[in-house]
């Protein structure tokens, strides 16, 4: 029964993302909160029926994310408190993100990507996952404030995993809103740095610049990578950047990171690093109940890229002329690892 189970909880697995969705759309947990309420007063304050309302709240307590104490009476628990856009950690946007049709359409093109090699995406809508977002604004709004609330638990990790302070300058290449470099900076103020991605993804970056008391010791640099990176720094940061591309293409960003690096300086890749074989009861694998497995698909459909093992990043880094010194996991943040490459 227990294999039975999950093959059918996995089955399920859509269904809950779109109770999620749905959720996020109802703004059911801001009304929630901790105090129990009714399921008819919900219900009547975004304007549904009563009995579709408790359907949909009992769904979520199944799920962990609500808690029914009487009859018809649920309180949002930890977890589901993320789904309030007013908590500092929320993940709404994210779960907007990758519950949206625009994400979930390709992926019904799996089958075809595995054939061909080919990005689903990219044959569904006639054009790019980056360009549709151009073409997007509110969606590419809200792509980037996922990415935020993706890096958040990152951003707070890494300034003290990793040695910062024998460094003047930091360019965060692909850094979008900021939210990774203005964590590293609040917590080295020896640390100028460096805010480098394309105009529409640094839209948001003076706000969070600001709200981090950091605003007069970075510079916001637009531009685009696989032409070439700020000069200057001598510490290059990406996290979240290396697995949208393809080898080829990951080649190219590294080598422009290569071409301005200074003597002693660094590159450091934030990313998971697959194991060589999938062991999903080791406690130090990264299979995070398959989730990193599952983005690395999501990469093969939507994008072109894929998430890489230790040798995978050896072999780019040894394309563009660098040296991969070393991979630590970033133990707060799992599954990322700390990858450090030096020039050749």
């Amino acid at each position: 029964m227990a294999d039975r189970d999950l093959i059918v909880r996995l089955a399920f697995g859509s269904m809950a993302a779109q109770t999620l969705r749905a959720a996020v759309r109802l703004k059911v947990m801001e009304r929630v909160g901790a105090t129990p309420r009714p399921a008819a007063d919900l219900a009547a304050e975004v304007g549904a029926e009563p009995q579709p309302m408790t359907r949909l709240l009992r769904a979520l307590a199944g799920l962990g994310l609500l808690v029914e104490h009487t009859p018809d009476h649920f309180s949002a628990t930890s977890a589901g408190a993320l789904l309030d856009p007013g908590n500092p950690d929320s993940l709404t946007s994210f779960v907007r993100m990758f519950t949206e049709p625009t994400i979930v359409r390709a992926w019904e093109h799996l089958d075809d990507s595995v054939r061909t090699g080919d990005i689903a995406f990219d044959a569904v809508f006639g054009t790019d996952f980056f360009n549709h977002l151009a073409q997007h604004p509110e969606l590419s709004a809200e792509f980037n404030a996922a990415m935020s609330q993706a890096v958040a638990a990152t951003a707070a990790a890494l300034p003290s995993a990793y040695d910062f302070g024998r460094f003047t300058t930091v360019t965060d290449v692909g850094g979008g809103d900021g939210t990774l470099l203005a964590g590293v900076l609040a917590a080295h103020p020896g640390l100028n740095g460096v805010l480098f991605d394309t105009a529409e993804g640094l839209s948001k970056a003076p706000t969070t610049m600001e709200r981090h008391g950091v605003a007069e010791r970075c510079s916001l640099v637009a531009g685009d990578f696989f032409r070439s990176v700020p000069a200057g720094s001598d510490l290059y940061l990406m996290k979240s950047v290396l697995h949208d591309w393809t080898d080829d293409q990951v080649v190219t960003i590294l080598r422009n990171c290569r071409a301005v690096l200074p003597p002693g300086g660094r590159v450091l890749i934030v990313e998971p690093v697959l194991p060589e074989v999938v062991d999903p009861h080791a406690e130090a694998d990264v299979t995070d109940g398959g989730i990193t497995y599952l983005s690395d698909l999501n990469m093969l459909v939507n994008v072109g890229g894929r998430e890489r093992t230790r040798e995978d990043f050896t072999e780019v880094c040894h394309r563009a002329g660098l040296t991969l010194t070393s991979v630590t996991p970033l133990a707060d943040a799992a599954p990322f690892s700390l990858i450090e490459a030096v020039a050749d």
